[in-house]
C-alpha cells in the first residue's frame, strides 16, 4: 500500500515538473531536451519502483494479489512514459 502511495506521489511530482514544459515558450529544442530529461527520470523511477515491489513481494511485505496489482499499475505507468518519450523524440528528430 505504501508503494502505491509512493507511485501516486511520484506521478504528481512528474505532472508538476512537466507542467511548465508543456506550456511552451523559450526555445523548443531546449524545452524538448528538458521534457525528455523529466520523462527519462520518471521512467527510471518507475523501473526502480517495479524492482522495489518485487523485492517487497519476495520478502513477504506484499501479498501476491497486492504485488500483482501494484506491478500491473506501475507497468501501465511505464508504458505511458515510454509513449511520451517516443513522442518527444519523434517530434524532436534524432538525438
Amino acid at each position: 500500500m505504501e508503494l502505491l502511495l509512493t507511485a501516486i506521489l511520484l506521478g504528481a511530482v512528474v505532472i508538476i515538473i512537466a507542467g511548465p514544459l508543456r506550456r511552451g515558450g523559450g526555445h523548443s529544442n531546449a524545452r524538448e531536451l528538458s521534457q525528455r530529461g523529466a520523462i527519462e527520470m520518471a521512467k527510471d523511477a518507475k523501473y526502480r519502483e517495479i524492482l522495489d515491489a518485487e523485492l517487497d513481494y519476495h520478502t513477504g511485505k506484499l501479498s501476491e494479489p497486492d504485488y500483482r496489482e501494484v506491478d500491473r499499475q506501475l507497468r501501465v505507468e511505464v508504458s505511458e512514459l515510454l509513449r511520451r518519450l517516443d513522442a518527444v523524440e519523434t517530434k524532436g528528430g534524432p538525438r
